[in-house]
């Protein structure tokens, strides 16, 4: 198993939960909520700055499928800010589906006697400690990281490659 903290990040429509692990990989604990920006600015550069942080070596995105495994809305949506994070970062970006994390999440906070108006604030941030930890265990029993891989496409160049590196690649620039 790889060693270093990872990150995890439940992405929702108005908020994103971040998580991160401790550097063995055993444990995840909540980070922070970041408010959305639909643009892709605000919110993913607040997620670079928590990664460099961190010196992270990995991020780990909720994928959320509907509970028969098939796609949905917010499937695609996840999958889009993890395209957009996997251009923005150095680092690698995971999907790891997260069926009913946001409901394992408000069941742990009514558990712990918090009132549903206080779960907004934390709800985001426990679903990401739940989708990171599923994958901490997951790569721990399979000795194999969780979930698929985010690859930037041809059309989608990291941020972080110069417009002439793409052009001596064939790739049209930015």
């Amino acid at each position: 198993m790889r060693h270093g903290v990872r990150v995890g990040v439940d992405v929702g429509k108005a908020r994103i939960g971040l998580a991160r692990s401790d550097s063995h990989g055993m444990l995840a604990t909540p980070v922070e909520t970041v408010s959305r920006d639909h643009s892709g600015t605000l919110d993913v550069a607040r997620i670079m700055a928590v990664v460099a942080d961190l010196d992270a070596v990995e991020v780990v995105v909720g994928l959320p499928l509907a509970l028969s495994g098939n796609r949905t809305a917010s499937t695609d949506d996840a999958v889009g800010f993890a395209e957009l994070l996997a251009r923005a970062l150095s680092i690698p970006v995971r999907l790891v589906d997260e069926r009913l994390s946001t409901v394992a999440a408000q069941s742990v906070l009514r558990a712990a006697g918090r009132k549903a108006k206080t779960h907004k604030p934390v709800v985001d941030q426990v679903a990401a400690v739940i989708i990171l930890q599923h994958a901490l265990d997951t790569e721990r029993s399979l000795g194999a990281p969780a979930g698929t891989a985010v690859e930037p496409g041809p059309d989608q160049l990291p941020a972080a490659l110069p417009p002439t590196a793409a052009r001596n690649e064939g790739q049209p620039p930015r």
